[in-house]
């Protein structure tokens, strides 16, 4: 099956009728699901029913459920988590395994709704400069521990056939603007990158999916690196990561342009699949019509992401909830 270039959203808590006739005709490769779409449990599981029966197959649904600010579900019919960097911090030196549990916990709540992807982990580097919108979702000021820290949390989510997602590759901890708002420039040297931002991203560069940062970096390119085929190379040949790159949302005001040129620009930039959340029907559709079928080389990226997706191993929810209230202790 050759799948569209997408990973898109939804409006509501189900599917429109319109929706469904667009969503069977361009058969994205995927979908993510925002606050907007989570009323209960039973709701979510119908609503990644019906994505998936619109597009024949058991395309991977992804959240943004990083814990702390940024998590889709919420108590009290989910966990509330610590943002990382405070998470992280209250586990002290059994930081790595709390972060496991963390991963395989998050993914025993997605995979009973439906859900079976994660954009996390996030392994951006924090800095004394990181803006505020990123700075606690980071897991430390250090690559070493980023990284260690991020495959931990990845590898509680394979664990528990859970896809992640990592990102903002290749890295986003020294951007001082908000890419929701502005586009970020580092001016920091090509060295630095490599020592810090770029090193942990490297470190994980096995893992099935990657999220782009929209950013500059004036070391490598003056174009935003989801645009940008230097710093896709970078990503591909330097830090060695042959996964599906997904952009971040290209709705982000960090970019500029028509949704068609960002769509394409993307693309012929190197990456695998564009994401467009938040935006209109007709939106989604300039979106789709711009990106069209994956190429060779992302269809059999999107294949190996998929068949790193397996059923759950076994675990014992009580027991690993007491195991880490124990470590946050």
């Amino acid at each position: 099956m050759n799948f569209g270039a997408t990973i898109l959203d939804a409006d509501g808590l189900r599917l429109t009728s319109d929706e469904i006739a667009f969503f069977r005709d361009v058969l994205p490769f995927g979908f993510i699901l925002f606050a907007r779409n989570i009323d209960n449990p039973d709701q979510v599981r119908a609503l990644c029913a019906d994505m998936r029966n619109a597009v024949g197959y058991e395309c991977p649904i992804t959240i943004d459920q990083e814990g702390g600010r940024v998590q889709r579900l919420r108590a009290p019919q989910w966990r509330e988590w610590l943002p990382p960097l405070d998470f992280v911090a209250a586990a002290g030196d059994q930081a790595e395994r709390a972060m496991y549990l963390r991963g395989r916990v998050i993914a025993h709540e997605l995979r009973a709704i439906g859900v079976d992807s994660n954009c996390a982990p996030m392994v951006d580097v924090a800095c004394d400069d990181s803006h505020p919108f990123l700075r606690n979702r980071c897991y430390g000021t250090d690559a070493g521990t980023v990284a260690t820290l991020g495959r931990a949390h990845a590898q509680g989510m394979l664990d528990g056939g859970v896809l992640p997602v990592v990102k903002h590759i290749p890295g986003h901890g020294r951007a001082t603007q908000d890419s929701h708002f502005d586009l970020p420039t580092v001016a920091a040297p090509r060295a630095d990158l490599d020592a810090q931002d770029f090193a942990p991203f490297k470190a994980l560069n096995d893992l099935p999916m990657g999220m782009t940062a929209h950013l500059v970096y004036d070391a490598i390119d003056t174009a935003p690196a989801t645009l940008s085929p230097k710093v896709m190379d970078v990503i591909r040949s330097d830090i060695g990561f042959d996964g599906l790159i997904m952009t971040d949302d290209i709705s982000m005001k960090a970019l500029s342009g028509s949704l068609t040129d960002l769509t394409r620009g993307a693309l012929d930039a190197g990456c695998d699949v564009i994401l467009h959340c938040n935006g209109t029907l007709a939106e989604r559709m300039e979106v789709a019509a711009a990106a069209g079928e994956m190429d060779a080389e992302a269809q059999r990226r999107a294949d190996a992401a998929l068949a790193a997706r397996h059923t759950p191993d076994d675990i014992d929810i009580s027991a690993a909830d007491a195991e880490l209230e124990s470590l946050l202790k």
